[in-house]
């Protein structure tokens, strides 16, 4: 085989690797086209080799096409982890000479999540834990995993955690509102979405508030609260005279947990309590991650195992009501569901417990792996979702808000 024919083998199966990548990475309505020129320069390949060669040869030009491939994959997959986030952040104009104008600024900080296809948020995961050695999703599976992200993406549409989240907070200010505060700010910000913690907190400054009080609407105190807070600590807003305080997470609120009861009272649609099983799904995380943040866990299973007992002390038969973990730990959603059929649940209800509002999570993750459990018609199965916006998660959180607003502002208390 002459020299062309051997760099056309060579480049081309490099080619198809880094292009195979962009298809499982690229945004929907641009994969086709990259799925396409996958296809062709591999055919190319194919055919190159097999109008010049035969038998041991035809093999060693595949295998070479081969090494070719991964070498463009590996490529590939390095530029798109390597990808920068462009999430932008305004200037902080503020100084310390400013005169606040008295409000306070509530920063409601939460997960986040496109509404629409978009990797970055697990691209920034990714080298976060490459970053504190913390194993996670070997370097050449990242683009499977980002590929299948992109899957459920296409297979509900949409993800409608920011619009929730932006109905939550516009529940969150009336609250207020209709009690005649009509000072207090909010201001909503996503660790994983538009607007960064860090350019709420600048926007409130630059308007004049005279304190910042974090609402951190995640259940858990993990990584992802770590990182918001340490985006927000670098501004050193306290050099400006301004405090800032934060609620903390929301895993040991009364409200919260009650919440739970009160959805699963008002869906059991005439089926009694003792026939009906109450599951809570939990995120989970590897085993090795609790060695890092042991509080995800701890605090996730502490949260639904008081839920549970306010089940069973409101009626709902203990038998019937467990705890499953959507990825990394068990039981299953399937498992547990089995085992509430043996014991002659005549509906199952379930919740994903950990999701602040509704997310890829609760919309697709979570009833997917309960439908593994493959239910009798006869069976109810409903999906009770995230906490989303009902009036009591709302008065959870802002009760949360209300403790922060009663304590002596920092810098006060330290005078």
């Amino acid at each position: 085989m002459g020299v062309a024919r051997w760099i056309t083998v060579v480049v081309g199966g490099t080619l198809s690797g880094y292009l195979c990548v962009q298809y499982m990475v690229a945004h929907p309505l641009r994969m086709d086209r990259y799925l396409v020129a996958t296809m062709m320069m591999a055919l190319t390949v194919v055919l190159t080799a097999a109008a010049a060669l035969q038998g041991a040869g035809l093999v060693f030009s595949l295998v070479v096409a081969l090494g070719g491939f991964v070498l463009g994959y590996a490529v590939g997959t390095r530029r798109v982890l390597e990808r920068e986030d462009p999430r932008p952040v305004p200037a902080l104009t503020r100084t310390a000479d400013d005169a606040d104008k008295g409000f306070t600024a509530v920063v409601y900080f939460t997960h986040g999540e496109p509404e629409t296809y978009d990797p970055i948020g697990w691209i920034n995961q990714f080298k976060e834990f490459d970053e504190q050695g913390i194993a996670f999703v070997p370097f050449f599976v990242r683009p499977l995993f980002i590929w299948m992200l992109r899957r459920k993406y296409l297979q509900v549409g949409r993800s409608n955690h920011r619009n929730m989240h932006h109905r939550m907070v516009a529940a969150l200010e009336k609250t207020y509102r209709d009690v005649g505060d009509d000072t207090t700010r909010f201001y909503l910000c996503f660790l994983d979405d538009n607007p960064r913690p860090d350019a709420a907190v600048i926007q409130a400054l630059n308007e004049g508030a005279s304190r910042i009080v974090v609402a951190e609407v995640f259940l858990t105190l993990s990584n992802h609260t770590a990182e918001g807070e340490e985006m927000i600590a670098a501004l050193d807003v306290e050099t400006l005279g301004v405090p800032v305080q934060y609620t903390g997470q929301m895993w040991n609120s009364q409200l919260l947990r009650h919440m739970f009861v009160e959805r699963a009272n008002a869906n059991l649609d005439g089926i009694a309590k003792h026939e009906t099983a109450v599951l809570l799904v939990g995120h989970g995380q590897p085993d090795e991650w609790d060695i890092e943040w042991p509080t995800e866990t701890d605090q996730e299973i502490g949260f639904r195992r008081e839920v549970l007992r306010l089940l069973e002390a409101d009626g709902y038969r203990r038998e019937l009501l467990g705890s499953a973990w959507m990825e990394f730990k068990k039981p299953k959603p399937a498992e547990l569901v089995h085992a509430v059929l043996d014991q002659g649940a005549k509906q199952v209800l379930y919740f994903s417990a950990a999701i602040s509002a509704d997310s890829i999570h609760s919309q697709f993750d979570v009833p997917d792996l309960v439908e593994k459990a493959h239910a009798p018609d006869s069976v109810r199965t409903v999906n009770l979702g995230a906490w989303n916006d009902d009036p009591i998660v709302i008065a959870a959180i802002k009760e949360k808000i209300d403790a922060q607003m009663a304590a002596p502002k920092a810098l006060e208390a330290n005078a």
